[in-house]
């Protein structure tokens, strides 16, 4: 460990990476607050909940996968069939599941985006940790565990508490775990938090060595999983808390990514990764177009948004895994798009 407290700590910067990562989990408590002022922690996500965090976060967040690969032509190139392949055999896969029936589908995908979420979390710490060159294998272990079970054990506890007054996406696309998982879970958890953190205020006291947005990614990590999914059993509270710090933080990642690939691309990708607005528009733009042809054709809600139902029944085994493409791209991928050692354009940014 090399950098001391004067030096730059940040992914971003100080301001952005404050703003992105303890704002996104500040303002999730503010809403669990509001929400609980407004007496509707006991009740579905309102549709203002809805839009503000699933349309305008969470689906929108998986279409800004298309800024680091789709819409930038060299990196599609580059890895061109990576880039199509994965998407060909996921709509390929999901309409096979599909017929298998509609729950096992879902199922599957479930444990997919689990697996996206708690290793999106990781990844956060992943690159605090390289930012500051972190390299000591005994630090690695604590840290890896530390986050992990922050996301893990919430899980477990989830899977050995059904049923639960919400879902990852549809009722039942969790199976149940037996109840030893979580009694066995819960003190590694308490002790993995507990060693992270006093290992922190040990190298603090002692080297002068502070990483403190890796300590804010667990802190937050721990406290909002915590709470939206062990702590309050309601719908609203897990929708706050799992979607904000997920989806702000990347959309911070893929803006200054675009930003730094801009003047090397075509002027489509220049125009739309311009300013904040512009991005955030196109990728809104998307993510409505998306839940028009999920709400019209599938789920028939929110026709004040979206308009009168099809009656696209027949067609469901084809249309349903077409509309998860998207999200399922953005999940494989993200596996692939931030290993530094797989892509040589790739740097910290700020």
């Amino acid at each position: 460990m090399t950098k001391k407290l004067g030096q730059n700590r940040w992914l971003f910067s100080q301001k952005i990476d404050l703003t992105v990562f303890l704002g996104s989990a500040v303002l999730s408590l503010v809403l669990l607050a509001i929400g609980s002022r407004l007496g509707i922690l006991n009740e579905d996500s309102p549709d203002w909940t809805w839009i503000s965090a699933v349309l305008l976060i969470d689906v929108a967040h998986v279409w800004s996968t298309s800024f680091r690969v789709y819409f930038d032509k060299e990196e599609l190139k580059r890895r061109f069939w990576l880039y199509l392949l994965v998407p060909v055999f996921g709509y390929a896969v999901g309409v096979a599941l599909y017929s298998e029936g509609e729950l096992v589908f879902w199922k599957a995908l479930a444990i997919v985006a689990v697996f996206h979420f708690v290793r999106q979390q990781y990844g956060w710490v992943a690159l605090y940790r390289r930012k500051l060159n972190e390299t000591s294998d005994w630090t690695w272990w604590i840290d890896a565990a530390a986050i992990y079970l922050a996301t893990v054990y919430p899980l477990a506890f989830w899977m050995t508490s059904l049923p639960r007054n919400f879902d990852w996406f549809v009722p039942n696309d969790f199976f149940l775990l037996p109840s030893f998982v979580e009694t066995v879970l819960f003190p590694i958890y308490v002790l993995a938090l507990a060693a992270y953190f006093g290992k922190s205020i040990y190298l603090y006291k002692t080297a002068g060595f502070l990483n403190i947005g890796k300590d804010i990614v667990v802190a937050t990590t721990a406290i909002c999983w915590y709470a939206g999914i062990v702590f309050f059993n309601s719908d609203y509270a897990f929708t706050v808390t799992n979607v904000i710090i997920h989806g702000v933080p990347y959309f911070a990642l893929i803006y200054f990514y675009a930003r730094a690939r801009r003047e090397s691309t075509g002027r489509v990708y220049r125009s739309l990764s311009g300013n904040w607005f512009v991005f955030l528009a196109t990728l809104w733009a998307l993510a409505y177009v998306e839940e028009l042809f999920w709400s019209r054709g599938v789920w028939h809600e929110r026709q004040w948004l979206f308009g009168g139902n099809w009656d696209w029944q027949n067609l469901k085994m084809y249309l349903v895994p077409l509309l998860a493409v998207p999200q399922l791209t953005h999940y494989v991928l993200d596996g692939f798009i931030w290993r530094s050692k797989s892509n040589d354009n790739f740097r910290l940014i700020g």
